[in-house]
């Protein structure tokens, strides 16, 4: 038997992969992958493959920045490879 948690993170993965792409749907894997709180300190871009994530100030980009390789592994995991590679932009 899996788990709960387990099971329902493939469900929701397999759902995205079949919506079209959009800025909602980037934003909402953005928000499985990294969680709430990142989440909200940031907006995120999908670009050919090319995930830009601005956070709300540089403390903030400095965290994403050290958990990108950790960031990216779970996007992939939700979108497939759809996503090739995770930016940090500075915040302006």
């Amino acid at each position: 038997m899996l788990p709960i948690q387990r099971f329902s993170g493939r469900v929701l993965a397999e759902i995205l992969r079949r919506q079209p792409p959009s800025p909602a749907r980037t934003a909402f894997a953005w928000q499985m992958a990294v969680g709430a709180a990142l989440a909200r300190v940031t907006r995120v871009t999908l670009d050919d493959g090319v995930l830009t994530v601005t956070a709300a100030d540089d403390r903030w980009r400095a965290e994403i920045d050290r958990a990108r390789d950790v960031a990216l592994h779970r996007l992939q995991n939700i979108l497939g490879d759809e996503i090739k590679s995770v930016r940090v932009a500075r915040s302006r």
